[in-house]
């Protein structure tokens, strides 16, 4: 099990707390919680209620719809985000490919941090607006120019 200290080490370089500091990330980790997934476990599917977010810190995750795969987390890479912003169904199926180690954060607690912390919503926020970005860079169009 990850001691306090290494998940804040392992959430400095998670995307979406890339603006908070390191008492922020504290705070954050303080409310993960660290699961393990035998090889083919289901860790949710599509269509089930999205209530958690989660971070490989070791093994590997297939992400796929309706059997087809969608992509492979790995080390530190992040699924299920938007479990934590709002309650649709979850469009993934996530499974395991081997013996896995996931942080894991449930939403109910990250709006308790969210609550509390206003420095962490504000982090939060500049992360997804500098996601936003780069995706509608990627597509062609600037959102802050209002044009598609």
């Amino acid at each position: 099990m990850l001691t306090i200290v290494e998940k804040v080490i392992f959430l400095q370089d998670v995307e979406e707390f890339e603006y908070a500091t390191t008492e922020d990330l504290a705070h954050i980790a303080t409310i993960t919680d660290e699961v393990t997934f035998k090889p083919a476990a289901i860790i949710y599917r599509e269509g089930e209620v999205s209530d958690s977010m989660y971070m490989v810190i070791e093994g590997s995750v297939r992400l796929d719809r309706s059997g087809e795969e969608v992509l492979t987390a790995k080390h530190k890479d992040v699924f299920g985000t938007w479990a934590l912003f709002d309650d649709a169904p979850r469009m993934l199926t996530a499974t395991a490919l081997e013996e896995t180690r996931l942080l894991r954060i449930e939403r109910e607690d990250f709006y308790d941090i969210l609550a509390d912390h206003m420095k962490i919503t504000e982090g939060i926020l500049k992360s997804i607006t500098k996601r936003w970005r780069a995706l509608a860079g990627r597509v062609g169009s600037d959102p802050a120019a209002g044009t598609p």
